[in-house]
């Protein structure tokens, strides 16, 4: 998902997206919609959120961070 749907899933729960990493933004998201913000975490690797619209890019960006 790129950054322009995000906001727009974002803009409705008047979250600020300015300045929000794509990471972060989507946490954000995922706490205010009464989630645990897991997105790009290690517990990525065990999830069991196969429903999650999160879930592709989670993953890959989990394995980015665990790069660094």
């Amino acid at each position: 998902m790129n950054m322009q749907q995000i906001r727009a899933i974002a803009k409705p729960m008047d979250i600020r997206t300015s300045r929000l990493s794509k990471i972060n933004l989507i946490r954000e998201i995922q706490t205010v919609e009464g989630n645990n913000a897991c997105f790009a975490t290690k517990s990525a690797y065990d999830c069991d959120q196969h429903e999650c619209i999160w879930r592709d890019d989670c993953i890959v960006a989990a394995k980015k961070v665990a790069a660094v």
